[in-house]
């Protein structure tokens, strides 16, 4: 496994443990579309990440999709970026959208967690500013992932798949 390593990770162990979005695509390709698909429905989802006493902070956050990696973007200065910067571990859950309360979340339920790779490089920044973004500074994050899981309610299941590097997919269920 091959690590961009343009940017800083707070050194973490988990650091050397985490995939990009390609590789884990390429280890559970139909599970990681089916956390794609819950991540491109809506723009809008919850970031955690540690503050600097070590009690979490959530924020709302776009991620995006870029060549082989799941990115995250702040405004510069950003006490989301802050956190990351000072401690790399985060876990992201995906907007569910549109639920209608006492109905069933077909489509699942997606989070991911892992270690941000801040990207520092001036010229590679540029490569992804977003179409009609304004000029001017930006905090970029690869995110290296550690964990994936997808919860959905499948008759009168509620199924629990989990993800870990090299571990696949396992599975349990609760009725």
């Amino acid at each position: 496994m091959e690590q961009r390593t343009t940017g800083s990770v707070k050194g973490t162990e988990t650091a050397r443990k985490a995939l990009t979005w390609e590789e884990f695509a390429a280890e559970v390709p139909e599970f990681a579309e089916r956390i794609r698909r819950r991540f491109v429905r809506t723009p809008h989802h919850v970031l955690a990440t540690l503050r600097r006493d070590g009690a979490p902070r959530v924020s709302g956050t776009e991620v995006a999709f870029h060549g082989p990696d799941l990115t995250l973007g702040s405004m510069t200065g950003a006490v989301k970026a802050r956190d990351l910067q000072r401690d790399a571990r985060f876990a992201v859950h995906a907007n569910p959208g549109e639920v209608v309360r006492g109905e069933p979340m077909d489509e699942g339920d997606a989070k991911v967690s892992g270690v941000a790779v801040e990207v520092t490089d001036p010229d590679e920044l540029e490569g992804y500013r977003e179409p009609g973004q304004p000029p001017g500074p930006f905090h970029l994050f690869r995110l290296l992932l550690t964990d994936a899981v997808f919860t959905s309610v499948e008759g009168d299941r509620l199924v629990i798949r989990s993800w870990r590097p090299g571990a696949g997919v396992t599975e349990t269920s609760r009725t």
